[in-house]
């Protein structure tokens, strides 16, 4: 193995890894809903917030790519979209430690524009992330690497998250939540770190009236030239909607089942440790026997915790909905990030991502919009039914799709 490749594997994971602690301890599943759900009873508003990040993420790719493909370096504008995506960060802290003084309507308002910016940061730094990837670690190594490192971030999110249980179970208001926000902080700075040790080569500089004759030819033709990339943006579009339920889980638990804040942080921390196992397990058997079964295993897993979520006779069944819960994650955010990848040429792909997320930022917003309000009107069982329905389309689609050919390096294996 080539030693720049060796030396990025390692300063990548060990971006992921501090990046998942800080996932696990400000958790937009659990620990962040948790903290509004102290501003306000409204589901709606709760299933907002992954929704906002989540569509954040999305939305902006488009932007960046032009800017990408002209790109000698691309690192420079990751560090520079990560400080929007991170610093926010900050803000949660201040507003729960101000919380008792702020009121909570205002704490609320300004809790939601932090989570605005935090969104749009993370989707402003995604485009220029997934492109330096993509740059650096070969095609036939993507699903591998990209569920280790995931799995990486998961060990210590699960470790987060139990930390978060505990702060959350010991302290009382401000100190609860502001510690968990604290620690996230300190471990997006160490994230932040070693992803600015990532070792980039230059790529040749291409004329720029070139570039962009290129670029817009591709936003005007791709979807026409591109069948099974618009069969694919359709299928993550639905896949917001086999998902929505994930942001629901922990609420209900606790509303329904009594579950205790200290329960809820271990059985994140056990949906963290399934996504362990399962992220690089599922991009290696991805990278040999194609990504559309893997993300088949993984829609099915999806509709199994909304069915166990929904008939749960014992709070004790919330530890296999929020493992299978893991599972579905992996195939949607993992799995689907990894398929992404798969088109285009190293010139084109800036423009395939951004479109791939920006195309599918609408569905990301409006399943848990309609999760919540379903929530709110008719109770939690009609998302968890709604989560179902979606996912058996999702299950019908990926059986009408054929998968894409074995790259040549992958015929061999």
């Amino acid at each position: 193995m080539d030693r720049h490749l060796r030396h990025n594997i390692t300063v990548n994971m060990l971006d992921g890894a501090f990046f998942g602690l800080s996932w696990g301890a400000a958790s937009f599943f659990t620990v962040i809903p948790l903290f509004v759900s102290t501003m306000t009873d409204s589901a709606t508003l709760i299933g907002l917030i992954p929704a906002i990040h989540a569509m954040g993420w999305q939305l902006p790719q488009l932007l960046t790519a032009q800017r990408i493909s002209q790109a000698t370096r691309i690192k420079p504008l990751v560090i520079w979209m990560i400080l929007q995506e991170r610093l926010p960060y900050l803000g949660f802290a201040l507003i729960a430690w101000f919380l008792p003084s702020l009121g909570k309507h205002t704490a609320l308002i300004l809790t939601f524009i932090f989570l605005i910016w935090q969104g749009l940061g993370a989707g402003l730094a995604a485009n220029p992330w997934q492109s330096l990837i993509a740059k650096i670690i070969p095609a036939n190594m993507r699903g591998t690497f990209l569920g280790a490192q995931a799995a990486a971030a998961n060990l210590l999110a699960s470790l987060g998250a139990i930390l978060a249980g505990l702060l959350l179970e010991k302290y009382g208001q401000p100190f609860d939540f502001f510690y968990c926000f604290v620690l996230a902080c300190l471990a997006l700075l160490i994230s932040g770190i070693f992803l600015a040790m990532t070792r980039e080569p230059e790529k040749p500089v291409i004329p720029s009236d070139n570039i962009n004759r290129s670029f817009i030819k591709d936003m005007q033709a791709i979807l026409r030239r591109e069948p099974k990339f618009r069969r694919f943006v359709l299928l993550r579009s639905l896949l917001s909607f086999a998902s929505l339920a994930f942001a629901f889980y922990a609420v209900y638990a606790v509303r329904s089942f009594g579950v205790s804040e200290a329960r809820i942080g271990v059985i994140t921390g056990v949906m963290m440790g399934t996504q362990i196992a399962a992220n690089p397990i599922m991009g290696w058997l991805g990278d040999r026997w194609g990504h559309r079964v893997i993300m088949q295993g993984g829609v099915i897993a999806s509709i199994a915790s909304a069915l166990i979520a929904w008939f749960a006779p014992h709070p004790n069944w919330f530890f296999l909905v929020f493992i299978l819960a893991g599972i579905g994650n992996v195939a949607v955010w993992t799995i689907g990030m990894t398929m992404s990848l798969e088109f285009g040429s190293d010139d084109e792909r800036p423009t395939f991502i951004g479109l791939t997320n920006t195309l599918v930022a609408p569905s990301t917003l409006l399943a848990p919009l309609l999760g919540g309000w379903l929530a709110d009107t008719s109770g939690y069982p009609a998302t968890f039914a709604l989560n179902i329905a979606c996912g058996i389309l999702a299950l019908i689609l990926l059986n009408l799709m054929k998968e894409r050919p074995l790259s040549p390096a992958l015929s061999k294996l």
